[in-house]
């Protein structure tokens, strides 16, 4: 007996959903369920296309919602109910700003028709957007003065000790008048040369900085970043604050395979340790183990903590064949608040890995 009646339970549901998607069918019509823009120009603003559609059945219809595939499509509808024979619309409008290529996307329309419940129906539209010409606003968008760069960063990229590198970064005088860099009273670290190509530049023209980096001279490794001060002879702004950033490692000539198996090899006894949770203001420490694996002396270059909160300190640089050393790791507390995790990272003259990192972690209450 409970199984007839589960059946006929089942058979009700799914005559009523047959019924409601019957009525969907029978009871609303769009012209047409897919518009192509075509060309889009992404200068010229949001296009609009209309969707009409038809009450075919003979009870009334409503929207209840229109939803679209991405926050680039706003749509908008007919907002009151459609008795039989009535038309209404769904507005797709797509603003191409930024989104230069192909575009496909779709909106659900939900509605409901008189007593017999919801249902939905689905639009699409596409295009082509050809992305408008770019300004030098937005092809150098920092503004100093008169004078448009890209970025206040000048990124040497990465870096190795074998040679050094040389990279060019575009200028643009903006103003009215002619601008000249005053290079004998830049402020640049002795790592770092500058050329200024031309040295006057003239009203609405592109120039360039030429910039050369020494990573021997800079004597680092790793992230670095140098702040350099430029002149120009502007009546105001004349002061120019850069910053020359790169990420440097140390160059390792080629090697034989029998000369990396006679190589340094620097081998951590583990590479993250866990304080749990701690008190703020306490310092924290724990010990990690390096040993040396390989058969040549293990030469530590340098090891760089990302915060200042953390102190790497090392007995000494120089690990022999076979042997093992203890470095200590602290971590300070001080103002610091919730999870927290640092890193140290160990340059040494390990051809196979010449930079490693180890990390630390806690819950700092």
């Amino acid at each position: 007996m409970m199984k007839r009646n589960l059946r006929v339970g089942v058979m009700v549901v799914l005559c009523a959903y047959f019924t409601i998607t019957s009525l969907a069918g029978q009871n609303i019509r769009f012209l047409k369920e897919k518009h192509d823009f075509g060309e889009v120009h992404e200068e010229a603003g949001p296009v609009k296309h209309e969707f009409l559609f038809v009450n075919t059945g003979s009870e009334s219809l409503a929207i209840e919602n229109v939803e679209a595939s991405c926050g680039c499509t706003t749509p908008a509808w007919t907002d009151t109910a459609l008795m039989p024979g009535d038309t209404g619309f769904v507005v797709a409008e797509y603003n191409p700003l930024n989104r230069p290529g192909k575009f496909e996307k779709s909106l659900n329309v939900s509605y409901v028709i008189g007593q017999a419940g919801s249902a939905t129906a689905t639009l699409y539209i596409e295009g082509m957007v050809s992305p408008r010409a770019k300004t030098m606003e937005d092809e150098l968008p920092l503004l100093m003065g008169q004078i448009r760069m890209k970025y206040k960063a000048l990124n040497m990229g990465r870096v190795t000790t074998e040679k050094v590198v040389t990279e060019s970064f575009k200028v643009y005088n903006e103003g009215d008048s002619a601008v000249r860099w005053l290079e004998e009273k830049s402020s640049i670290p002795g790592h770092v040369e500058l050329r200024f190509e031309p040295v006057v530049l003239e009203p609405k023209t592109l120039g360039e900085i030429t910039l050369t980096f020494d990573p021997v001279k800079k004597a680092d490794l790793g992230f670095v970043s140098d702040n350099i001060r430029l002149y120009t002879d502007e009546a105001e702004d004349e002061i120019k604050e850069l910053h020359v950033i790169a990420t440097i490692s140390e160059y390792f000539p080629p090697r034989t395979e029998e000369e990396m198996k006679k190589a340094p090899k620097l081998t951590f006894d583990k590479t993250q340790h866990d304080f749990g949770n701690v008190n703020e203001g306490t310092t924290v420490v724990t010990d990690f183990n390096i040993t040396n694996n390989g058969k040549e002396d293990l030469e530590i270059r340098s090891v760089k903590p990302n915060c200042g909160c953390t102190v790497a300190k090392l007995k000494k640089k120089s690990i022999s064949p076979g042997e093992t050393m203890t470095f200590e790791v602290s971590f300070d507390t001080s103002g610091r608040q919730g999870r927290q995790y640092k890193t140290v990272t160990v340059f040494s003259n390990d051809p196979s890995a010449p930079s490693q990192m180890i990390s630390i972690k806690a819950d700092v209450n």
